[in-house]
């Protein structure tokens, strides 16, 4: 995979976004793997740590959001950021190591298949628990809603299309939801999914999520999701 680098014609057009919240001792790694493959913006997300001075020194292109906004802010910045830029796709990966960069021409090459939105899907029997727990009811619900099946919707290791950018500005979703709307507005559009097996990594990240919050949330996605896609199957 090393060969696939910033020399191939599609990967130029690319751009790897990496958003960031207190990071300071994980993201170097990230970036430094990333930057062999594509050019690196990293968004960070009201960071009190060193997050944007080390990001920075490693020579990527960096977004301060203040205050803390979200994720999913923090990835619609850069989505704007890369449309303003030209460029045809964003690869999306997590700051916390969890998402090896060497795994970047999976996605790219499911793009060059005419692929508009690329999910890292990952085997939660290697997750630790609950979160192998929680992933996999959450697959249930959403696959349900989706009337697809949708074998890891929280994935944050992504690649999106232009055009799947654009239609991604549209959303309202500023936390962790905006991941999985993303996929509900892939499926309306009628734009092509694909999934490809990533390495699963756990070791012992802090997770910013907030549990109940997000419960909450992601159920109000999954009924917003049904009831959207079954409004559009009945449209003549």
């Amino acid at each position: 995979m090393a060969e696939y680098n910033q020399r191939h014609s599609k990967a130029t057009t690319i751009l790897a976004l990496i958003p960031a919240y207190n990071e300071a001792e994980r993201i170097t790694a990230v970036i430094t793997g990333t930057r062999a493959l594509l050019p690196v913006l990293v968004v960070d997300d009201g960071s009190t740590d060193d997050t944007a001075a080390i990001s920075s020194a490693l020579g990527a292109e960096v977004l301060r959001q203040l205050p803390n906004q979200g994720k999913g802010a923090a990835l619609l910045a850069g989505f704007r950021y890369a449309l303003e830029m030209g460029y045809q796709a964003v690869v999306t990966l997590d700051a916390d190591g969890q998402h090896d960069p060497q795994e970047i021409p999976l996605f790219i090459h499911a793009f060059e298949e005419g692929a508009d939105l690329v999910i890292g899907m990952r085997d939660f029997k290697k997750m630790p628990f609950p979160r192998n727990i929680s992933n996999t009811i959450g697959t249930w619900l959403f696959s349900w809603a989706l009337g697809q099946y949708c074998p890891d919707n929280q994935s944050g290791y992504r690649l999106h299309s232009r055009r799947m950018i654009e239609t991604s500005l549209q959303s309202a979703e500023t936390n962790f939801e905006f991941e999985v709307e993303i996929i509900t507005r892939c499926v309306e559009q009628g734009y092509l999914l694909r999934w490809v097996p990533i390495k699963t990594i756990y070791a012992g990240e802090k997770s910013h999520i907030k549990p109940l919050r997000h419960i909450r949330h992601f159920f109000r996605l999954v009924r917003g999701t049904r009831h959207r896609l079954q409004q559009l199957k009945k449209q003549p």
